[in-house]
């Protein structure tokens, strides 16, 4: 699916000008700054501006600390931000959670003018924001690079609106369609530049999904290895609906240094379950059969737990039927030119799949690009 907006409605009014879509660029640019640290809050950046020129700017940098607009007034200051115009990538927040409401800020601030890319998704809260603005009197417009701040927020539209985190399926596979070989080796399909664009998702995605099978094979640590500063691990979350996870694989022994959470069968194994959670590991079960889990379930859980983004990387099954049952919102389809054959060698999808070529899943909004030798296309479905 394509990244979920709300309708345009009474509120917005898209702007061309080619100033506002400056400053709203630059709010863009700091939102992004952000990515991966401010769940279950959106990306929101903020640009101050008065006569021209900017007087202040910030981004919203991780839930419970100050918004986007907060850090553009105080670095603003008073004086400068009186009378000024703000541009902010999304609607000033109405309530009070973990910080006062934004909207209140500005008015306070005296802001005369405040210029919005796209309103709150949430529609017990969208245009709430908008409302206190013009109640005190200061000019608003909306939809002023709508689509790319929706875009930048995807993840947290798509959880506001489903309940559900975004999921974004990754895989690499050969020019022949394999993911492995005959013998189950898979390492490496792609070369070094595609494995680290790998990590910066997993930098960015709160977390990483896998079925047993594909632990069992390759016994990951499923980490994120970059060389940057407040890198982050993603929540690790297996499917395993029997609890065959060894106690002495990686994922097991290292549960202490990175959340974990493994979904198994209603009728799993009681006692394994027990030292599972005593290496740390948190045990969720859920409906389904072993072999078969309720994926939507899983993703419900999940959800409710504020994971707002799930990065999959799984083997041929659960990637078929996570498909199958609409689950995935997102591709990124590594393909490396290397043939290496074989009957019996695995290949991306498993599933029964499609019986004729007219019921084929079509592919929106396709993007190429190159690591090296390696192609990676990736699409919304």
């Amino acid at each position: 699916m394509t990244p979920h907006s709300p309708q345009i409605n009474r509120f917005e009014v898209p702007m061309t000008n080619n100033d506002d879509q400056r400053f709203m660029q630059r709010a863009l640019e700091l939102a992004a700054r952000a990515r991966g640290r401010t769940s279950p809050n959106p990306l929101v950046g903020a640009v101050l501006v008065k006569d021209g020129q900017i007087q202040g700017e910030g981004y919203h940098q991780k839930a419970g600390s100050p918004h986007a607009e907060i850090h553009a007034l105080n670095a603003a200051g008073p004086e400068r931000a009186k009378g000024a115009s703000i541009y902010v990538s999304l609607e000033p927040c109405s309530h009070y959670g973990r910080t006062p409401p934004c909207a209140l800020a500005l008015v306070e601030a005296g802001i005369a003018e405040v210029v919005m890319a796209t309103l709150d998704p949430n529609p017990q809260v969208s245009g709430r924001g908008l409302h206190i603005l013009r109640e005190a009197g200061i000019k608003t417009r909306v939809g002023v690079l709508a689509d790319e701040a929706r875009k930048l927020n995807e993840f947290f539209f798509k959880y506001i609106q489903s309940g559900r985190p975004f999921v974004s399926l990754k895989l690499a596979m050969t020019l022949d369609g394999k993911i492995a070989t005959s013998t189950g080796d898979s390492r490496w399909i792609t070369g070094a530049a595609s494995r680290e664009y790998v990590h910066h998702l997993r930098n960015t995605y709160d977390g990483i999904m896998l079925g047993i099978g594909t632990v069992l094979k390759d016994d990951p640590r499923l980490n994120t290895r970059l060389e940057l500063e407040g890198k982050r691990d993603p929540v690790r979350i297996i499917i395993d609906g029997r609890l065959e996870l060894p106690l002495n694989s990686v994922i097991a022994l290292t549960s202490h240094q990175q959340r974990t959470i493994i979904f198994a069968a209603e009728d799993s194994d009681q006692e394994k379950a027990k030292a599972l959670r005593d290496c740390g590991l948190e045990i969720i079960k859920v409906g389904g059969k072993a072999d078969c889990l309720d994926l939507k379930e899983v993703l419900d859980i999940l959800g409710k737990m504020e994971i707002l983004s799930l990065l999959l990387e799984g083997g041929a099954e659960i990637n078929s039927n996570m498909i199958e049952n609409k689950l995935v919102d997102k591709l990124y389809w590594f393909i490396a030119p290397k043939i290496i054959g074989g009957r019996s060698a695995p290949s991306p999808l498993g599933g029964e799949g499609i019986k004729t070529m007219n019921q084929a899943l079509k592919l929106n909004s396709i993007e190429t690009r190159y690591f090296e030798e390696d192609i990676l296309i990736s699409a919304y479905l």
